[in-house]
């Protein structure tokens, strides 16, 4: 692709919400001049980089605002600030050095584009006024030796860990949690046996909930398996621990939750998320209620059970969107309805059933597609794509969670962790998930340096 950069015209409108204009003075003069960049200035004051900003130019900086850096966990920010190397890379990747580029010269061009940095890698800036994932929400701020264009997240570089070889890696791994992230780590934990590992590796399937009771109230597991972010209850109760625990969160992967049916079920070729949430509480018992074209059969419905980190993500995504805080009890008290923690269990079920409903995690349908039928959502089919552009309504992200007091205790786990890192993308795509964007990967490629970093100071 062309190193053009291309946002759309649209986004001048919010330059005067953010309250940013043209002044004079350098990069580095109307970043000081304006509150909102308070901590971006003291980060390159930090790196030490105040008079490369100050020089001739010109540049074009994509500048993160205070509350950009704050979206940022303290300890990220602590890391960054600690590392000049590390933080002089995150900063020079949010510069374009030789060139000053505003917004009007490439207005209109339809495909994402690669534009190169002064860290020395590419930033992507898409059609939709995006640079690396973060919204572009002011442009054009002129400065004497360039142009600042302001965004609403900090965006990382690329990131190297060490190799790990897994022949050298002694000792016990104790996961568990999620079924929908059971098939990625088991994948990883394979592949790490196969290139060597000759220790023993646990994972079991216990739903999300029942995983983080584990990891953060019984404090028996290494690492936690997750299909949705953890709560702030769960990090109290690892904070309770002796020794205390402070969860490292490392987003895996992105997951398109399928609401399934059987193959011989040709009827259901859509649904909205309010027909699914009336269909999952019981409301609608018959397909004939949902269209009246469709068959007078009763629907059975089939959930993960209620530990199950999916069977909150539906709660959250259709059950109480639809009927708010009844949600929960409503699907919990649907007719008839079948839950189970195995998701094979529930595939078992909605296949033998031949009016049947149910749903769990895309892995689990990709190895089924010639029994069961995934029905659209709101008209947008469950797939990578529509998954990772954000397109189909019931995509969610996965995880996985350590801690660094479990790295220098178990430093077998902090090399695992790494290597997980290390062929979570291909594994992504092996067991029927997606991978992450290259922030998302980057972040948590990122959150094991500091994992490591906290485990050598203990």
């Amino acid at each position: 692709m062309k190193k053009l950069l291309v946002v759309l015209a649209a986004l001048i409108l919010a330059l005067p919400v953010f309250g940013v204009s043209a002044q004079e003075g350098t990069i580095v003069d109307v970043a000081v001049s304006n509150p909102d960049f308070s901590t971006l200035v003291a980060a390159v004051q930090a790196a030490g980089l105040v008079d490369v900003l100050n020089s001739e130019g010109p540049f074009t900086v994509f500048a993160p605002t205070n509350a950009a850096f704050e979206a940022l966990p303290a300890r990220t920010i602590n890391y960054l600030l600690a590392n000049t190397d590390l933080l002089t890379q995150v900063l020079t990747y949010h510069v374009i050095a030789g060139n000053a580029i505003m917004s009007e010269t490439v207005l209109g061009l339809a495909e994402p584009t690669e534009v190169e940095t002064a860290q020395g890698g590419t930033v992507l800036v898409d059609p939709a006024g995006r640079v690396e994932g973060a919204n572009i929400i002011a442009v054009d701020v002129m400065a004497s030796n360039g142009v600042i264009h302001v965004i609403d997240r900090v965006i990382l570089p690329p990131i190297t860990l060490p190799e790990i070889d897994p022949l050298s890696v002694m000792g016990d791994i104790i996961t568990a949690g999620s079924s929908t992230v059971f098939p990625l780590t088991d994948w990883v934990a394979s592949e790490f046996r196969n290139d060597g590992y000759a220790g023993n590796i646990t994972v079991d399937m216990i739903g999300t909930g029942a995983g983080f009771e584990r990891f953060c109230v019984a404090g028996e597991t290494d690492i936690s398996n997750a299909s949705r972010p953890i709560r702030q209850r769960e990090i109290d109760s690892c904070k309770a621990l002796n020794p205390p625990r402070d969860p490292l969160e490392f987003f895996v992967a992105v997951d398109a939750l399928a609401v399934v049916v059987p193959e011989t079920n040709t009827f259901a070729d859509n649904l909205t998320i309010d027909q699914l949430a009336r269909i999952f509480s019981g409301e609608l018992r018959m397909w004939s209620d949902v269209n009246p074209s469709w068959p007078a059969q009763t629907i059975q419905l089939y959930s993960p059970g209620t530990d199950s980190g999916t069977f909150d993500y539906f709660v959250e995504a259709v059950m109480d969107k639809v009927l708010g805080e009844a949600g929960r009890d409503a699907i919990i008290n649907a007719p008839g309805i079948q839950f189970s923690e195995d998701d094979n269990v529930l595939v078992a079920g909605v296949e033998a059933s031949p009016f049947s409903i149910g749903y769990f995690g895309f892995a689990y349908y990709v190895d089924e597609t010639d029994r069961l039928n995934a029905v659209p959502i709101e008209g947008i089919e469950a797939s990578g794509e529509n998954a990772e552009n954000g397109t189909y309504p019931l995509a969610r992200p996965l995880f996985i969670y350590s801690d660094a007091g479990i790295f220098a205790r178990k430093p077998q786990v902090a090399d695992f962790v790494n290597y997980y890192l290390s062929v979570v993308q291909e594994a992504a795509l092996a067991v029927g998930y997606f991978p992450t964007s290259r922030q998302g990967y980057r972040t948590a490629q990122l959150e094991w340096l500091i994992g490591v970093d906290l485990a050598s100071r203990m």
